[in-house]
């Protein structure tokens, strides 16, 4: 294969190639070739539940230093990546890997990532990425109707719900601004609960905005009537974060109320449905997100259970406008930029975007709604099922009753020590990826279904037979 060191090997290379970059850096069609034949490989086979982190003086005595002034070729470069960084990379697609919030992107999903990798296209303006954007623009228009919102509402595909979450609040605060016509004589304040994603708490901080926390009912949901005292009791609120699934116990706020008070005071509503958000596909659950269509703004990670690759956050707006008067950024260079076509860049906090929403996109558009709403069933399915399943295991217990595909149970007798000890060993076994949380000031076990692969009859069996010993051990 030719490598790095052959620079300038051919200049005699056809322009299709590139004749002017080979002179810079060699021929790369073969390297080329070799890197798509690997992730060829990568996308038609299970992943490795072993996979996992390592110490990084491992991994720099098995790589050994791979940045050099002449290249290690493009041979070495895959032999290591293949067989000593990767292996160090967890596994998120696996189905027993039901820890945070994992990921399940479809075959279809991970093949195009690596296309539109390929095509490199820059999607922050219609002008550089109409197509991508035209194309990213469809399948957000499925997650509108979803909500119930206008054809009018729109947004953008944004690295992650942290940004996500950042960008709206943006949004609300210069909205809130404009309606008040000043900043307030003190800080913007928010409201949430302690439930709400720490991205809330860190978008505060970076806004340099006080949190209000609303006290949650004993469900754990924000409601309506609690909400009202807080905003009578606290000026200056520019937004309400409501949550469409918590990450910790799949929460859903009480979003009718919740819209209620925010009509009734102005305030912005919201919503962040970063991971529970998939779920208004599902028919089966639907009614438990009445009062979304009256959000001002929402987020959802396709890359969470909506079976796209990292990294993707549909983030939308009910008033697009909105958003476009707080993230439009202005200078000699971007002026000539026709601001009455769809500008991703108008809609969050960033100006360089690549067009992430494309793999989502080309899986949406290949498997039909009908099998996206089909897989989101499935994986509710299977926590319902473990989540009986765990009432009839002896020395489990559920906690609470799952309202999405998070289930709680902890196994009483077991101290913090125990939780990490079992967790840790079943993880390095390759049985399953199971890390304890903590719920209502007590340590437990959560587990997070969104892959549909993932067997019920498969978790129950591994809980059944290694939660037995009283220390956690085998």
């Amino acid at each position: 294969m030719t490598t790095s060191s052959a620079i300038g090997s051919n200049a005699a290379l056809p322009h299709a190639v590139g004749a002017a970059a080979a002179g810079v850096w060699g021929d790369e069609t073969e390297i080329a070739a070799a890197a798509v034949a690997l992730a060829s490989r990568r996308i038609s086979k299970p992943s490795d539940p072993k996979a996992t982190a390592r110490p990084a003086s491992e991994l720099l005595a098995d790589a050994g230093q791979t940045i050099t002034p002449d290249g290690l070729g493009a041979d070495e470069a895959l032999r290591i990546f293949e067989d000593v960084i990767a292996p160090a990379t967890r596994a998120q697609d696996d189905p027993m890997n039901l820890a945070y919030i994992a990921a399940a992107p479809t075959r279809a999903a991970l093949a195009f990532d690596a296309v539109v990798s390929s095509y490199n296209i820059f999607a922050g303006s219609w002008e550089s990425g109409s197509g991508a954007i035209f194309a990213e623009n469809q399948a957000l228009a499925w997650l509108v109707d979803l909500l119930g919102w206008p054809e009018t509402a729109g947004g953008c595909f944004i690295p992650g719900g942290t940004t996500g979450n950042l960008s709206a609040l943006v949004a609300a605060r210069q909205f809130a601004r404009n309606q008040l016509g000043k900043h307030p004589a003190g800080q913007w304040r928010l409201a949430c609960t302690t439930q709400a994603h720490s991205s809330v708490q860190a978008a505060a901080s970076v806004l340099d905005a006080e949190v209000v926390i609303v006290p949650e009912n004993d469900q754990g949901q924000l409601t309506g009537e609690a909400l009202r005292s807080a905003l009578i009791n606290s000026h200056d609120v520019f937004a309400v974060v409501a949550s469409a699934g918590t990450t910790n116990a799949g929460i859903i706020d009480d979003l009718a109320g919740v819209a209620d008070v925010c009509e009734r005071f102005g305030v912005w509503m919201h919503v962040d449905g970063a991971y529970g958000g998939a779920a208004l596909a599902a028919p089966s659950v639907r009614q438990l997100f009445t009062g979304i269509e009256r959000a001002g703004s929402f987020i959802v990670d396709p890359h969470k259970w909506l079976f796209a690759t990292y990294d993707c956050c549909a983030l939308l707006y009910r008033q697009p406008e909105l958003a476009r008067a707080a993230h439009s950024q202005h200078a000699g260079y971007l002026d000539a930029i026709d601001r009455e076509v769809w500008n991703p860049w108008d809609y969050g906090v960033h100006l360089t975007r690549r067009a992430r929403g494309l793999p989502f996109w080309f899986s949406l558009a290949t498997h039909g709604t009908n099998r996206y709403t089909a897989a989101i069933e499935q994986t509710l399915a299977t926590a319902r099922v473990v989540a009986q399943g765990i009432q009839s295991i002896p020395q489990l217990r559920l906690i609470v009753k799952p309202t999405l595909s998070v289930v709680l149970f902890d196994r009483p007798g077991w101290d913090d020590a125990a939780y990490r000890r079992w967790s840790r060993r079943l993880a390095l076994e390759g049985r399953i990826l199971c890390i304890p949380t903590v719920w209502k000031g007590r340590t437990a076990l959560r587990l997070a279904f969104v892959n549909p692969a993932t067997e019920a009859d498969h978790v129950l069996e591994v809980l059944a037979e290694t939660t037995v010993d009283p220390n956690g051990n085998a």
